[in-house]
């Protein structure tokens, strides 16, 4: 694994670390003041900006406190000189929910950019699949 796959990996396993427990202000950390959020309640056409992003997370801290889950289970990083991806699989749902589906992962990419040798999340894309049946 390359010194960036490791660091990156780090920040991403802070960054979850911080979704579970609440912690906004790490969860912010390492975020570009641009990022683009593509996630799974609305709006449809993203949230722009690291204050959007912000406001993004009191609601889902409440639903996870309510017994929810956000566990990465799966992770593979791509990473360059200046830019990387990351792709994941989370188990992020309620005990109801995985009583009905065992297998329901939540879809997460997050692209990142290396400024002044720093990783920083500018992009994340989180999404579920859905039955078409």
């Amino acid at each position: 694994m390359s010194d960036d796959t490791g660091e990156i990996r780090d920040l991403i396993n802070r960054w979850a670390k911080a979704v579970r427990t609440g912690d906004l202000d790490t969860v912010l950390a390492d975020h570009s003041s641009d990022i683009v959020m593509f996630d799974v309640p609305p709006p449809h056409n993203g949230i722009r900006g690291i204050d959007e992003y912000r406001r993004s997370w009191p609601q889902f801290f409440e639903w996870q406190a309510s017994g929810g889950t956000f566990d990465i289970v799966d992770m593979d990083i791509s990473a360059g000189t200046d830019v990387a991806f990351a792709h994941m699989l989370l188990r992020c749902g309620t005990a109801e929910d995985f009583a009905v589906n065992p297998d329901r992962r939540l879809r997460l990419t997050v692209g990142l950019r290396k400024d002044n040798g720093h990783w920083t999340v500018t992009h994340e894309h989180h999404s579920f699949a859905i039955d078409i049946d």
